[in-house]
Order: C-alpha cells, then structure tokens, then sequence
C-alpha cells in the first residue's frame, strides 16, 4: 500500500492501519514508489523523489507506534523496479542499500515511457514479442536477488500496453519466469488491485497461478491499496480461490527474512500481512 508521498494515493498511513484493523488484518506493509533518476519512469504522480526518503521512513515508523494501540504492526517496504537497462538501476541500489526495509517489492512497470521507449529502441513490436520480453526481464529481476516477491507479475496486460494476453500462449517463458522464483527462493505477489482494472481479473491471472501451484511457489498477497478503503480488497473472493489451487500458506517479511502465516480459511484474513 501506498502513502501520499508518491504523488498517487489519498489517505494517510494510520487510516490505513485503522482499516486493516477493522477488515481483520494484522499485519501491514507499506510500500511505496522507489525514486528513481529517469523521468520516464514517471516522477510527479507516481513516486517520491529521493530527498523524500527520509520523510517516508519517519512516515512509516511513526505510523507503526501510533497503530499499536489498536493490534496493528506496520512494516517499511519499498517498491522497487526492475528494467532491463542495469545502469538504470545503480542509483535505486544505493538506495537499497542504505535503508533497512523490512520488505523489497519487484515491479516491472511495462507502461511507463521508460519501457515502453526500450520495447521501441529494440524492435520489439507485435504483442507476443513485448509479453516475451516482459516476462523474461521479470526473470532477470528474479535472479538479481534484489527482491523477496515480485508483484503483480502481470501487469503487462494492462494500461494498453498490448492489445491481447492469453498465458497459455506464453506457458514456456511465464514458466521459466516462476522455476526463476523457486530457484532462488523468493516469492511471487497476488495482487488483488488487478480486480478493479482492465481484464478485471487478479494478478497474476488464475492460469498463471495454477501453474505456480504446481511448481511450489511461495506467495505474499497485497492489496496496492492507493486509499484507506481498499485495504484487503477482494481477500475474501481470492484466498479461498487460492486454497482451492492447493496453497497452504502465505509470507510476508520482516527485516528481509521471509515469515510464513496459514492460508486464512474463512472470508477474512485474521492474521497476516498486506501490502
């Protein structure tokens, strides 16, 4: 979930901690936009700048003091990019390097003009060409070990970017993309926010997600709550969705380390972390 520091969300942080207390959830992370130098990965409306960090961390911590009173921890996360370009990437590295996050989210957001400006410097035109791309430099993130979960590992599919997303069209390169996620022991985000937008359908799409059940993938869930009432959105429609495809279990993270919790069973999440 976001704050308004990254230019795109209302509400702030301790009305979304008052929420996950009512839904039930008690365990929250939020994460907001990285800075990052380029301006086509969008700066105003989309993320913080980088003198802003400090403020954002202050943000959280006093967040979390003030959400004990009422059983709620709130955890410091960051949303991270992935982009094919690694020179891109340093300055975000720095950044990683000197803030202790609990929780490192990794997003390829394929409709910002940043990657949209790459699919066009690299020839890549037809819609199968940019899924295939996408979906391998979501690999290449995967084996950076810069990220504990990938999120909304389909976003491709959104904002426009390609006309037609069909998974089982692309079963070998999203599967390669998931073994990279069992391989180096991370997990894979369900990001409910894929309800209220485009296919309407969550991220990533069931099909995607019968396959990481077969291939043991380890999950976090988030919400991408951009307002206070969207934290939890559409739990009680995807867990037991996601118990009937065989998951047991979801993590969240704390200082890094992974933490697992039972996969709720009923209509609410008594315990757990959204992000």
């Amino acid at each position: 979930m976001h704050t308004p520091l990254c230019g795109h969300a209302v509400g702030e942080p301790i009305e979304y901690a008052a929420m996950a207390a009512e839904v039930g959830i008690d365990i929250i992370t939020i994460t907001c936009h990285i800075p990052m130098r380029w301006e086509a990965f969008g700066q105003a409306g989309i993320r913080m700048h980088r003198e802003q960090l400090d403020d954002y961390v202050k943000l959280v911590k006093d967040t979390a003091e003030q959400a004990k009173s009422f059983g709620v921890e709130v955890l410091c996360g960051i949303e991270a990019e992935v982009y094919p370009d690694e020179a891109e990437l340093e300055p975000m590295d720095e950044i990683l390097a000197a803030y202790d996050f609990d929780f490192v989210l990794g997003s390829l957001h394929a409709q910002c003009r940043s990657y949209i400006e790459w699919l066009a410097k690299n020839k890549v035109k037809s819609d199968a060409m940019k899924i295939d791309s996408y979906f391998r430099h979501l690999k290449d993130g995967v084996q950076s070990g810069r990220y504990d979960s990938m999120s909304h590992p389909d976003v491709i599919r959104t904002y426009g970017v390609v006309r037609h997303f069909n998974p089982a069209e692309h079963e070998e390169v999203i599967r390669e993309f998931l073994q990279a996620v069992v391989d180096e022991d991370i997990c894979m985000e369900v990001n409910t926010s894929g309800l209220t937008k485009g296919a309407y359908e969550v991220h990533p799409d069931p099909l995607i997600l019968d396959w990481a059940g077969e291939m043991g993938v380890k999950l976090t869930i988030g919400s991408d709550s951009h307002r206070p009432t969207s934290v939890g959105q559409y739990f009680e429609i995807i867990q037991p969705m996601l118990r009937e495809k065989g998951f047991k279990d979801l993590h969240y993270f704390r200082g890094r380390q992974r933490q697992r919790i039972d996969m709720p069973a009923g209509r609410k999440l008594k315990t757990g972390s959204v992000s």
